[in-house]
């Protein structure tokens, strides 16, 4: 695709695969849920035609990188993905190179810890969709989540090994992905046990929006056939984990330059608005972040419904340093 080169990296005990084009500063760009390296195609070509590196991995159980133990969730920490980054980053830098980092959903996350870990590595980040969330002493996210949204919120149906497998099996991996990458509305997602996307439910086809084709579709499809869904859901059972692995960092703060991008459409804008990300939280947590921008009536998935803004709020933000 356009010049996009391939290969595998030997790090933290994985193959994982990236892809990557251009010359120049390094831009790492790390995919969310249920996603791929392909999530950022149109952001490498960008980046690369703007004079930067752009270097894009398959994460921890996904697409072409082998080597993570799926069927143990516990491998799948916030300290996993941390060091699977910082893996990457040793092999195909030079030694405590400082890099830019962009990340959406999962990836966002994991951009979030990285630089509270390993701030020295870091030179800026920009993060799409998801908000910095500081450990919180009530509880894990997928606790909060019951309480808040019930038993069929998708956190907490993914918590049950085999479950939620066995519900995209009846699906079809491709009805899952559309029914994921479509839902738009500033609503939880619900997964019905039995009955499937509560907001798309039944074999109606699904209309596919303009900026995600068929043939994008069965790109992701056809590796998450051949990975299975055990992997990227991992991520969510490991939540209770991470909420116990990451307490002593309560109260710590990102000291790493920031730009956050997000939809007004998308459930974790509206739940952190105003309370958060408008108020003083978000600037206490993360001292050096510099802007906050809100798209109006954009979803989720925000990197690829939008990707020529994107593209250029990431360069706008990554040419100041």
């Amino acid at each position: 695709m356009e010049g996009i080169k391939h290969k595998t990296v030997s790090a933290n005990g994985l193959n994982i695969h990236i892809a990557e084009k251009g010359q120049g500063p390094l831009v790492l760009l790390l995919h969310g849920f249920p996603e791929l390296w392909y999530s950022w195609r149109h952001q490498i070509v960008y980046l690369a035609d703007h004079g930067y590196r752009a270097v894009a991995p398959d994460l921890r159980g996904y697409g072409d990188t082998t080597g993570a133990p799926v069927n143990d969730h516990t491998k799948f920490t916030f300290h996993h993905l941390a060091g699977d980054i910082i893996g990457v980053l040793d092999a195909i830098t030079s030694e405590g190179e400082k890099v830019f980092v962009v990340g959406h959903d999962w990836g966002a996350i994991i951009a979030w810890y990285l630089c509270m870990f390993r701030p020295d590595r870091v030179k800026a980040l920009v993060t799409l969709s998801v908000p910095f969330v500081p450990w919180n002493p009530n509880g894990d996210l997928v606790q909060l989540s019951r309480h808040a949204y019930g038993e069929d919120y998708y956190m907490v149906r993914f918590q049950e090994p085999g479950e939620i497998e066995a519900e995209v099996a009846k699906m079809g991996i491709p009805a899952f992905l559309k029914k994921f990458f479509t839902h738009r509305d500033a609503e939880p997602y619900y997964i019905s046990k039995g009955n499937g996307f509560r907001h798309s439910s039944g074999d109606a086809p699904v209309t596919l929006p303009h900026w995600l084709s068929e043939e994008d579709v069965e790109y992701f499809a056809r590796h998450l056939v051949k990975t299975g869904i055990t992997g990227p859901v991992n991520y969510y059972r490991a939540l209770r984990l991470n909420w116990e692995l990451t307490a002593a960092w309560h109260g710590a703060k990102v000291n790493v330059p920031s730009k956050y991008i997000v939809g007004d459409l998308y459930l974790m804008y509206k739940m952190f608005a105003n309370d958060y990300i408008h108020g003083d939280g978000f600037k206490r947590d993360v001292p050096l972040l510099e802007e906050i921008v809100i798209m109006k009536g954009v979803g989720h998935f925000i990197n690829q419904e939008k990707p020529h803004e994107i593209s250029k709020h990431i360069i706008e933000f990554l040419s100041k340093f």
